[in-house]
């Protein structure tokens, strides 16, 4: 019988592990900048995406994907040893821009929040 929750599983293991390692083993000014937001692991288990969210916004997105995805392999291999996996899955880091969209919808409800208070008889 398969398990339909292993992927899940998995995908909360890698994203415990790597929260740990990438402070530690990431070179770059914004190691300790970055959150895991959540790693989604194929059905197959042969990739992972992973997805980040920065303190500082987007500003400093690109090299961090950058810097993460150069070392995937690294952390690919940390995993393994780490993890009692059969194989580990290729590792793709992706900029999660969902908190930024959030954050400038909220903006956009203050502000039309904001206007409606002003003219409230139009």
């Amino acid at each position: 019988m398969k398990d339909g929750n292993r992927p899940q599983r998995v995908a909360a293991l890698i994203r415990r592990e790597l929260a740990a390692m990438i402070p530690r083993e990431l070179e770059g000014p914004f190691a300790h900048k970055i959150t895991l937001t959540d790693v989604v692991v194929s059905r197959d288990f042969s990739s992972a995406q992973v997805y980040f969210s920065l303190l500082t916004g987007s500003q400093e997105a690109r090299q961090a994907g950058t810097a993460l995805n150069r070392s995937a392999g690294h952390f690919r291999h940390r995993l393994a040893e780490r993890l009692t996996l059969r194989s580990v899955p290729r590792l793709r880091f992706e900029f999660d821009e969902s908190l930024e969209r959030g954050d400038r919808t909220d903006a956009l409800i203050a502000r039309a929040i904001s206007e409606d208070k002003q003219h409230p008889h139009d």
